[in-house]
């Protein structure tokens, strides 16, 4: 087995940062610089800007001006979304799930990754390629805190960032647990708030979530 603290010690140093990784859908990367900014003097410095809309690359290479903030690239599904997370200015990635493909490009292009997985099956072959630290997703759909619980007894070396449909309320029982590094959260830019240009509302959200 690959030494299981390899591949994931920059991801554990991010995680690390802050309780909370904003995960951001940017529409318009004219928004980018302000989100940013606020998540960042919020508490928040680590941010994840998924690759789901047209504008994703372009926030990402925006985010990259934003003093203190680190932005990575979610929901890679590809090699090619990996070099381009890179191209843009990434300095992490984040999948839902894994494949040896997505691994292999994001190790070749030096991308510390945040690999998905739901079950042991799945974290034991990432574990066995050097990866410690684990997006557990889709965390409530996948079981919630009590999967989480559960694999912490015969994989107790897996830190986990759990994703999928924690709120401002769940987040802290997740955070309780031993074996949760972090979590990833959409509340903390709401749709409404960014288009609103709300960004002292965001920063207060942000605060909030810092603390937690």
């Amino acid at each position: 087995m690959t030494d299981d603290r390899a591949r994931s010690k920059d991801i554990a140093a991010l995680c690390a940062r802050a309780p909370v990784i904003p995960v951001l859908v940017v529409s318009d990367a004219r928004t980018a610089r302000p989100l940013a900014r606020a998540l960042v003097a919020g508490g928040l410095p680590v941010l994840e800007v998924t690759l789901r809309t047209p504008a994703a690359l372009d926030a990402i290479a925006e985010i990259t001006a934003v003093p203190g903030a680190a932005v990575g690239a979610g929901t890679l599904l590809s090699p090619g979304d990996g070099a381009a997370a890179r191209a843009a200015g990434a300095v992490f990635g984040v999948s839902p799930g894994a494949t040896d493909r997505l691994l292999d490009a994001c190790e070749d292009a030096g991308l510390p990754l945040l690999p998905g997985a739901a079950t042991a099956s799945e974290a034991l072959a990432l574990l066995e390629r050097g990866y410690s630290v684990q997006k557990f997703f889709p965390a409530d759909a996948a079981g919630g805190t009590a999967a989480l619980r559960a694999l912490a007894g015969p994989l107790p070396q897996i830190g986990w960032c759990p994703t999928g449909g924690i709120t401002a309320g769940t987040a802290r029982d997740y955070l309780s647990l031993p074996n949760v590094v972090c979590v990833g959260g959409s509340w903390l830019a709401p749709a409404a708030r960014v288009a609103a240009e709300d960004w002292a509302g965001i920063e207060a959200l942000a605060r909030a979530a810092a603390t937690l």
